[in-house]
């Protein structure tokens, strides 16, 4: 509410220059106008706001509350005259008026937090008292005194957020990645202000004390101030090192499913922080320490090898970790092996001997052609014969072994026939089974076409003849273990109506044969020997 003065002045004043203006914010509070500045900036203090016309005007006149009931002149404008400086004061070089009367102050210092009236005389004199407020913000906000780790479950210092140099003081607020803290189960926030003599100005320090967890390893830690009158600041990030017990500790088995002859690395991992560089390692009823490292190894493994194996923490052997190992392990038998030689017909068991960690996977080819089970051989045939391999594979173990298989006998004639007759020409085919390859002879000259190989024991022979009349023609088949013949009737007649076969079989065995010639040689070296 405005106070009336019934005094009458008529001081001469000059008016003064116009000046940079900065007028922040005006209200009125308890009855009291107030407006409010920034620290070290031109504070623009208004006189009833504008509501008196300047025509009307005879006087203005500026004072301040110098406290005790004592006020201090500062300087009056006459109308019709320019605006005189009567401080003599602090104020006498920082003081201007305007054009609508407001006094203009520079250089804002707390110390100019006080009443300012203007007196302005129209018919009679009013006054109007405006209260100044100095604010300033933080000259910065910062994180010092930090702590080198934290420890979980331990409520220790962080450090201090320190925000200087303000006005009115600062409030801190701490932040968790950017999620303000508060006070409360494993935090504790606690501030203090220190006032300087020689500005006024305020400086807050916040101490955080924290309990961290295992999540805060990477968390970033900073502290803010928001100013009423300037910009929000946040100080530079912190980090720390997570410091805790071990909790866990895990033996780990490299490669998990050793073989015989690999070498195992056995590494035992804790989790506290720092992590322990020292273990205990438990080989086979022995316990070997490893000093500044976490690994064992275990060169060239065996079946032997295979165990319970275990790791503990040297100044705590209760805390410890254990793993079965299996070293695999494969040998195989095959009997029999390497060449076989057999006669047709017979039987030939084959044996394949297993002795391995765990059940293989088998698998058989024979000549590189796989096949889809294991060969058996109750009654010998010539196709019989060729190179058998077997693989018996487990995990990353692989053995093998193979025999060949030679199927021998005296050979047979399976067919004996005549092919469609191309004019005088007849074709003759004689096809016969034995091992080793038989010897293929006709009973008439002819033109030989062509004789296969000798693929599974058999063979083809093709001649072609032109007979003058109707005969018998004989195929001949031999080797070492005897010998066949086949009789085949051809006709001159083209049409081959009086064609027909007949077999006549000569085996000649070659044991027995074997047999003659030993007994051969026996009589003639008894006859020579009377």
């Amino acid at each position: 509410v405005p106070l009336t003065n019934t005094c009458r002045l008529s001081t001469g004043l000059r008016a003064t220059k116009n000046t940079l203006m900065f007028f922040l914010s005006f209200s009125t509070v308890a009855g009291l106008d107030r407006v409010t500045g920034l620290y070290g900036q031109t504070l623009e203090i208004p006189c009833n706001n504008g509501a008196v016309k300047t025509e009307d005007i005879l006087l203005v006149k500026w004072k301040y509350d110098k406290g005790q009931g004592q006020s201090g002149d500062l300087m009056v404008l006459n109308k019709g005259h320019d605006a005189v400086v009567s401080s003599t004061d602090d104020y006498k070089n920082r003081i201007s008026m305007a054009k609508n009367f407001s006094l203009l102050l520079s250089g804002a210092k707390l110390s100019d937090q006080k009443t300012f009236t203007c007196m302005v005389a129209v018919s009679d004199i009013t006054e109007y008292p405006v209260a100044v407020v100095i604010h300033k913000s933080p000259a910065g906000v910062g994180i010092s005194d930090i702590a080198e780790a934290l420890e979980i479950g331990k409520l220790k210092k962080l450090g201090d957020c320190v925000a200087r140099d303000a006005n009115p003081a600062a409030n801190i607020t701490w932040l968790r990645n950017n999620e303000p803290l508060a006070d409360g189960k494993g935090i504790s926030i606690k501030s203090s202000v220190l006032v300087d003599p020689d500005t006024g100005l305020s400086t807050t320090v916040s101490t955080l004390e924290y309990s961290a967890l295992k999540s805060d390893a990477g968390a970033q830690f900073t502290c803010s101030t928001q100013h009423p009158l300037g910009e929000k600041l946040v100080s530079s990030p912190v980090n720390f090192t997570i410091t805790y017990s071990t909790e866990h500790i895990t033996l780990r088995v490299s490669p998990e499913s050793p073989a015989e002859g690999d070498n195992v690395t056995l590494t035992c991992e804790a989790d506290g922080n720092p992590a322990p560089t020292s273990f205990n390692f438990y080989i086979k009823g022995e316990v070997v320490k490893a000093e500044n490292a976490n690994k064992h190894t275990l060169t060239h493994v065996s079946r032997n090898t295979t165990g319970l194996y275990k790791c503990s923490l040297i100044d705590n052997p209760l805390m410890e970790s254990s793993r079965n190992i299996t070293v695999n392990y494969l040998d195989i038998n095959l009997s029999p092996s390497g060449k076989i030689v057999k006669h047709a017909g017979k039987a030939l068991n084959i044996t394949l001997q297993i002795d391995s960690s765990e059940k293989p996977a088998v698998s058989w080819t024979k000549e590189g052609v796989k096949l889809h089970k294991e060969p058996k051989f109750a009654n010998l045939t010539y196709s019989d014969s060729g190179v058998y391999e077997c693989e018996v594979t487990l995990k990353t173990l692989r053995r093998k072994a193979s025999f060949h298989l030679v199927v021998q006998g005296a050979p047979v004639i399976k067919y004996l026939k005549k092919m469609d007759a191309k004019g005088q020409q007849i074709v003759l085919i004689c096809e016969a089974e034995g091992s080793p390859k038989p010897v293929v002879s006709w009973s008439i000259n002819g033109t030989v076409l062509n004789e296969t190989s000798h693929p599974n024991g058999k063979i083809t022979h093709k001649i072609t003849v032109t007979p003058s009349a109707d005969m018998t023609v004989t195929c001949t088949v031999s080797n070492e273990f005897g010998m066949m013949t086949q009789d085949l009737n051809v006709s001159s007649d083209p049409s081959g109506k009086n064609d027909k076969t007949q077999m006549v079989v000569g085996v000649v065995v070659g044991l027995l044969i074997a047999t003659l010639v030993i007994g051969l040689a026996y009589w003639l070296y008894v006859k020579k020997s009377k």
